[in-house]
Protein backbone atom coordinates (compact mmCIF):
# COMPACT_ATOMS: atom_id res chain seq x y z
CA UNK A 1 0.00 0.00 0.00
CA UNK A 2 1.62 3.43 -1.21
CA UNK A 3 2.07 6.05 1.62
CA UNK A 4 0.16 9.50 1.52
CA UNK A 5 3.39 11.28 0.54
CA UNK A 6 4.10 8.60 -2.90
CA UNK A 7 3.38 10.75 -5.64
CA UNK A 8 1.09 9.25 -8.18
CA UNK A 9 1.11 11.01 -11.79
CA UNK A 10 -1.24 11.49 -14.56
CA UNK A 11 -0.71 11.91 -17.97
CA UNK A 12 0.55 15.52 -19.94
CA UNK A 13 -2.79 17.36 -19.87
CA UNK A 14 -2.04 19.03 -22.85
CA UNK A 15 -0.86 22.93 -23.16
CA UNK A 16 -4.61 24.53 -22.92
CA UNK A 17 -5.64 22.16 -19.59
CA UNK A 18 -1.90 22.90 -18.55
CA UNK A 19 -2.87 26.54 -19.00
CA UNK A 20 -5.89 26.86 -17.26
CA UNK A 21 -4.37 24.70 -14.05
CA UNK A 22 -1.89 27.28 -13.74
CA UNK A 23 -4.16 29.97 -13.89
CA UNK A 24 -6.58 28.11 -11.41
CA UNK A 25 -3.57 27.80 -8.72
CA UNK A 26 -1.96 31.17 -9.74
CA UNK A 27 -5.74 32.52 -8.39
CA UNK A 28 -6.29 30.57 -5.51
CA UNK A 29 -2.30 30.92 -4.30
CA UNK A 30 -1.86 27.28 -3.91
CA UNK A 31 0.79 25.04 -6.04
CA UNK A 32 -0.60 23.82 -9.05
CA UNK A 33 -0.01 19.67 -7.81
CA UNK A 34 -2.55 21.02 -4.78
CA UNK A 35 -5.02 22.42 -7.46
CA UNK A 36 -4.65 19.28 -9.57
CA UNK A 37 -5.63 17.25 -6.58
CA UNK A 38 -8.43 19.49 -4.90
CA UNK A 39 -10.36 19.54 -8.57
CA UNK A 40 -9.61 15.43 -8.94
CA UNK A 41 -11.04 15.11 -6.11
CA UNK A 42 -14.02 17.42 -6.25
CA UNK A 43 -14.91 15.67 -9.86
CA UNK A 44 -14.47 12.20 -7.89
CA UNK A 45 -16.94 13.32 -5.64
CA UNK A 46 -19.18 14.14 -7.96
CA UNK A 47 -19.29 11.24 -9.37
CA UNK A 48 -19.58 9.04 -6.57
CA UNK A 49 -22.98 7.99 -7.26
CA UNK A 50 -22.71 6.67 -10.89
CA UNK A 51 -19.26 5.15 -10.06
CA UNK A 52 -21.31 3.09 -7.55
CA UNK A 53 -23.94 2.62 -9.68
CA UNK A 54 -21.04 0.79 -12.13
CA UNK A 55 -19.94 -1.16 -9.55
CA UNK A 56 -23.24 -2.34 -8.27
CA UNK A 57 -23.86 -3.33 -11.76
CA UNK A 58 -20.91 -5.91 -12.24
CA UNK A 59 -21.71 -6.96 -9.02
CA UNK A 60 -24.92 -7.98 -9.81
CA UNK A 61 -24.03 -9.38 -12.98
CA UNK A 62 -21.17 -11.54 -11.09
CA UNK A 63 -23.78 -12.49 -8.55
CA UNK A 64 -21.59 -10.95 -5.72
CA UNK A 65 -21.75 -8.25 -3.26
CA UNK A 66 -20.60 -4.59 -4.01
CA UNK A 67 -18.04 -4.53 -1.42
CA UNK A 68 -16.38 -7.93 -2.85
CA UNK A 69 -16.84 -6.22 -6.50
CA UNK A 70 -14.87 -3.06 -4.84
CA UNK A 71 -12.28 -5.54 -3.80
CA UNK A 72 -11.72 -7.22 -7.08
CA UNK A 73 -11.28 -3.79 -8.33
CA UNK A 74 -8.84 -2.20 -5.89
CA UNK A 75 -6.64 -5.39 -5.68
CA UNK A 76 -6.65 -5.32 -9.55
CA UNK A 77 -8.39 -8.86 -9.72
CA UNK A 78 -11.10 -7.44 -12.09
CA UNK A 79 -11.84 -8.64 -15.75
CA UNK A 80 -14.27 -8.76 -17.76
CA UNK A 81 -16.90 -11.61 -18.15
CA UNK A 82 -16.59 -13.16 -21.55
CA UNK A 83 -19.72 -14.31 -23.58
CA UNK A 84 -19.26 -18.10 -22.28
CA UNK A 85 -19.24 -16.71 -18.45
CA UNK A 86 -22.14 -14.83 -18.96
CA UNK A 87 -23.95 -17.39 -20.89
CA UNK A 88 -23.10 -20.00 -17.93
CA UNK A 89 -24.53 -17.67 -15.37
CA UNK A 90 -27.87 -17.69 -17.41
CA UNK A 91 -27.84 -21.45 -16.97
CA UNK A 92 -26.83 -22.10 -13.82
CA UNK A 93 -30.01 -18.89 -12.68
CA UNK A 94 -32.66 -20.75 -14.93
CA UNK A 95 -32.29 -24.00 -12.83
CA UNK A 96 -32.59 -21.96 -9.86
Amino acid sequence: MPKATDRQYINYLGEYYDDCLEIESVLKNRPKSAEAASLLSSKLQEREVRRNAMVQYLADKRGISFKEMWQQLLKKEYSPMTPEEFAQLEIVDEGS
